[in-house]
């Protein structure tokens, strides 16, 4: 079985293993565990930040920022197809208490300055004003497009003119850096916190970094304990995110080939596939008669696994534990399960 259903199901190799194994360990609520400490400086000063805070999951690095960015009931802007939004069980609301204003980003899902200052509400007494702007790169409902550097600055300028901090999800943020050709901290250098995953294509079992200054991370250390996630001798698993830090620069090989399987794919009947920029290739299935689901069950009998995305988009998203040959042989099934 060729698993293409997310980044997220890759299998920690030997070393990460054994680092877990003999990873050195404290008590990281008390800040002794020296796994975790390490990994937090080295995280962020990957982001270009000067603190960081590891965290289990990129949707509570995400729910700790939007909560330690804002006052209860303000309004938060967000881009209609973004993570945070869609994905995220309404967290905003249930843990922030967060009134959401959509934004329409268009094919790359990010606003533009024009967008952020018409979304922009100001406090008074009849409106709760906006308290925060999140932004998202890559962005994963749109195909994984690697946003440029002048975008997100542009949507982050026209926030802070208006006094809002912005927020970058950045689960996939170095794919989009290895895409654009530039550091993550280039990528993170206007907004005010970033949350970015270990556990895609970099390969580690588990955890996000959570990435600001000092102030926002002692802020966010607090509110991490209050969802549940002040964990203990936790370097068992930043022994492998240390290790996972060191994969940036392969991420290249997982967007070659997601183009090899676009490509493989794209001249099948019925099919239109969006050109990859990064591991993420959506196939839409609307020209065959077939929704995603009977397509992914399709796809499934010749032993391709994907995600559906849409009524007739489905995504199929490459890492490291497919090779060249794995996603040559995922096309030719594709194309037979059609």
């Amino acid at each position: 079985m060729i698993d293409l259903r997310s980044d997220t199901v890759t299998k920690p190799n030997d070393e990460m293993r054994e680092a877990a194994r003999d990873a050195d360990v404290g008590d990281d609520v008390y800040g002794e565990d020296p796994t975790v400490n390490e990994l937090e400086a080295r995280a962020a000063k990957l982001m270009g930040m000067e603190a960081a805070l590891y965290v289990p999951t990129g949707t509570m690095g995400n729910q700790i920022a939007a909560r330690v960015h804002t006052d209860r009931g303000q309004e938060v802007l967000v881009e209609r197809e973004s993570h945070v939004y869609k994905w995220e069980l309404g967290g905003l609301a249930q843990h922030s208490a967060l009134q959401v204003r959509t934004i329409d980003g268009g094919d790359r899902g990010t606003p533009t300055p024009e967008q952020v200052r018409d979304g922009y509400v100001v406090q008074d007494a009849h409106r709760p004003g906006t308290g925060l702007l999140t932004l998202e790169n890559t962005h994963n409902s749109k195909g994984g497009v690697a946003i440029a550097p002048a975008e997100i600055d542009a949507a982050a300028e026209a926030a802070h003119d208006l006094g809002v901090p912005v927020h970058l999800d950045g689960a996939r943020v170095c794919n989009a850096a290895v895409a654009r050709d530039v550091s993550p901290a280039r990528l993170t250098e206007n907004v005010d916190s970033v949350m970015f995953c270990l556990s895609k294509g970099l390969g580690a079992p588990v955890g996000s970094l959570l990435a600001g200054d000092e102030d926002f991370i002692t802020r966010a250390r607090r509110t991490r304990k209050l969802l549940g996630g002040g964990m203990r001798q936790v370097g068992v698993i930043a022994g492998p995110g240390l290790l996972a830090l060191d994969n940036v620069s392969r991420l290249a090989d997982d967007h070659e080939n997601a183009r090899v399987l676009a490509e493989g794919v794209a001249d099948t009947d019925g099919l239109s596939v969006q050109p990859p920029e990064t591991n993420i290739v959506l196939v839409n299935t609307e020209g065959t008669g077939l929704t995603a689901d009977e397509f992914l069950a399709a796809c499934e009998t010749q032993d391709v696994l994907g995600t559906q995305f849409d009524t007739h988009v489905v995504r199929f998203c490459t890492h490291w534990d497919v090779n060249r040959e794995d996603v040559e042989v995922a096309a030719e099934a594709i194309r037979s399960a059609i």
